[in-house]
């Protein structure tokens, strides 16, 4: 009796469980279908082509435009601004607590790396407004410092713990014996990190490098606040600028519905779920390549 009753548990666990993946599978599914369906709606009215190099946003004007051109470049500029902040930074924070860090000092910083990915977009925004823009526009001599610089920073910031966590997990996954052999032909412990750990650890720094893409690029209240929100082309990082996720925060609540303007916001969010899709894949293939390149 009390092992087919445990049977009778397990079996509802896993209908449960089973049940509990099929919701999750059948809601996503519902919200690919549901984009994808307003989407095609947008290009019935609007050519492909005008709307990926169109140079000019302007839904709500009397001959409405609907470039994206300028929405995608400006997420890009912020994106790879951001990058080039947390790249190095992140992956130098993880080789330092992996490597160097005592115990005491890494249980300090691990937490603290935590904490900040615990902190809202939103109050980190509010620091670029008050804190962030006023300086760059002292350093740079400019009106306001609400640009795409104020923006790549505070989203760099964002991307840090992402970045942070998954390197170090990379850089601690790689075998001790390839640092007890570097280290026994005479290497110094920082030759050993430079050319034998963060080498075998590239796949796992790679998926976290992507990953911290995917954090940047799909933010949009810290870019909505910091940027300035201008939907023109722009030519530099002390430009004001409108990413794609602004441009859906900010025009979807007035919007009027089952308009053209309604339909090219689905189109936006179709071409962002792309962007993230590639990058989120991109991650994956470098975390199993990792796995597997370690397990063999």
């Amino acid at each position: 009796m009390h092992i087919q009753a445990r049977e009778r548990i397990d079996g509802l666990v896993r209908s449960l469980i089973k049940a509990t993946g099929l919701i999750v599978i059948s809601i996503l599914g519902g919200i690919f279908f549901m984009l994808l369906w307003n989407t095609v709606s947008f290009f019935i009215h609007v050519s492909p082509l005008d709307f990926i190099t169109g140079t000019q946003w302007n839904p709500t004007g009397r001959h409405a435009t609907y470039g994206i051109l300028p929405l995608l470049v400006s997420t890009c500029l912020v994106t790879l601004g951001a990058m080039a902040i947390a790249i190095p930074l992140g992956i130098g924070t993880a080789a330092f607590m992996s490597e160097y860090a005592g115990k005491r000092l890494k249980n300090i910083l691990k937490p603290a790396v935590e904490m900040l990915a615990a902190v809202p977009s939103v109050a980190i925004g509010f620091l670029g407004i008050v804190a962030l823009g006023p300086g760059i526009a002292r350093l740079t001599q400019l009106s306001n410092g609400l640009n795409a610089l104020n923006g790549a920073i505070l989203l760099s910031v964002m991307s840090l713990p992402t970045i942070i966590t998954v390197a170090e997990d990379a850089i601690n996954g790689v075998p001790a014996t390839y640092k007890e052999a570097s280290l026994g032909i005479g290497a110094t412990k920082w030759q050993t990190l430079t050319r034998v750990t963060i080498p075998a650890a590239a796949p796992g720094i790679v998926a976290a490098i992507m990953l911290g893409v995917g954090r940047a690029i799909g933010e949009t209240m810290t870019v909505l606040m910091a940027t300035g929100n201008a939907a023109s082309f722009p030519k530099g990082f002390f430009d004001s600028v409108r990413t794609i996720t602004a441009t859906i925060a900010i025009e979807m609540g007035e919007v009027p519905y089952q308009t053209t303007h309604y339909y090219s916001l689905f189109a936006i969010a179709g071409i962002l779920f792309l962007l993230t899709l590639v990058v989120n894949m991109a991650g994956e293939y470098f975390v199993n390549k990792f796995r597997k390149f370690h397990s063999a």
